[in-house]
C-alpha cells in the first residue's frame, strides 16, 4: 500500500495512536500534519487525515482545506477523534453538522468520514480545554438526572480523572474501505 499515507495532528495523543494503528494495518507511512508538504500530498493516491475534535473544529483540518485543489481527485479519508461516543447517532450528527459549517460542500461530498472515541486526561489539559470541560460539567449538573444521556453520566463520573476510550478495533471499517480503494 505504498500509495496510501496517514497524516495526523494530535494535541494529547489519542489521534496519533489511531493514526499509528491505521498505518500499521495498511503498511503505509504516517506523518504529522506539521511535517506534511504539498509534495507529500501530491505523491499519494489515498490520503487519510486524522485530527482531534475541539469545540466542533478539527485540529489541523486546514491542511486538507487549503490543499483541496491538489487532492480533490484523490481518495481522501478524514477521521476525527474526540471524547464524544461515535456509537451515539446524535453525536455523529452533531460532528457532521459542525464539519459542514467549516468545510466546503464539495469537500463534504467527496470525503469519507469516520469518527473514533479518544481519551481525556484532565491533568494534561491546557487552560482553555480545562475551562471548556468545567463549563460542560456545570451545564450537565444543572440538568435533571433523567435527561442525562449515558455519555453525560460517564463524563460527570470521570471528571477530573484520566479516561481512555480508544479502541484499535474501531479502525476496521476505515481500513477495509481503504483496501477496496486500492
Amino acid at each position: 500500500m505504498n500509495h496510501t499515507v496517514v497524516i495526523f495532528t494530535s494535541k494529547y495523543g489519542a489521534t496519533k495512536r489511531y493514526a499509528q494503528w491505521i498505518a500499521q494495518a495498511l503498511s503505509c507511512p504516517v506523518l504529522e500534519g506539521k511535517d506534511c508538504s504539498k509534495e507529500n500530498l501530491a505523491k499519494y493516491d489515498t490520503i487519510i487525515y486524522g485530527g482531534g475534535l475541539y469545540a466542533g473544529g478539527i485540529n489541523g483540518i486546514k491542511l486538507l482545506s487549503q490543499n483541496w485543489q491538489l487532492i480533490s481527485e484523490k481518495h481522501v479519508i478524514l477521521f476525527t477523534c474526540g471524547i464524544a461516543d461515535p456509537q451515539d447517532a446524535e453525536n455523529v450528527s452533531q460532528i457532521r453538522r459542525s464539519l459542514a459549517k467549516t468545510l466546503p460542500a464539495e469537500m463534504m461530498e467527496k470525503l469519507h468520514i469516520f469518527h473514533f472515541r479518544g481519551a481525556l486526561d484532565y491533568a494534561r489539559l491546557g487552560l482553555v480545554h480545562r475551562a471548556m470541560m468545567a463549563m460542560l460539567r456545570k451545564m450537565l449538573l444543572k440538568k435533571d438526572e433523567n435527561e442525562l444521556r449515558e455519555e453525560d453520566k460517564q463524563l460527570l463520573q470521570s471528571y477530573g480523572k484520566k479516561v481512555d476510550f480508544t479502541d484499535p478495533d474501531s479502525i476496521n471499517p476505515l481500513v477495509e474501505l481503504v483496501r477496496t480503494l486500492v
